[in-house]
């Protein structure tokens, strides 16, 4: 199995970017209420689950360097839903939105496909 490189994943660089691009150049210039209300929400997992793994694995709650798994991704995904949607709009000025926990599900689907393409590949054949 091929190591994990967190950060420096492609996936997590890519989404990184777009996310930059969305935020700075896209959302100021283009109306569109996917581009302002859910396109970042889409790449929380591939722009935060690596980072977090990797600070995981740091200190020792990791002991892996493979791609993250289907429980890892769920967890956090669970997590950060039941944090940004549930839990936020009480202590933050914010609004919880169910739409944001499905563009949450359909990014950390795509970045499991894509994290775990190598092992898929063989069952899709």
């Amino acid at each position: 199995m091929k190591q994990f490189r967190y950060a420096l994943d492609p996936l997590c660089l890519a989404c990184c970017a777009l996310y930059a691009l969305n935020r700075w150049i896209l959302k100021p210039h283009v109306d569109s209420v996917f581009l302002h209300g859910y396109f970042n929400d889409m790449l929380l997992i591939p722009c935060a689950l690596p980072i977090i793994l990797w600070m995981q694995r740091k200190v020792g709650l990791r002991k892996t360097d493979a791609p993250p798994d289907l429980a890892e991704i769920l967890f956090h995904l669970v997590v950060w839903s039941v944090l940004f949607e549930a839990i936020g709009p009480h202590i933050m000025n914010t609004t919880g939105d169910i739409w944001d926990v499905v563009v949450y599900t359909i990014g950390a689907f795509v970045a499991w496909v894509w994290w775990n393409r190598r092992e898929l590949k063989p069952a899709l054949a």
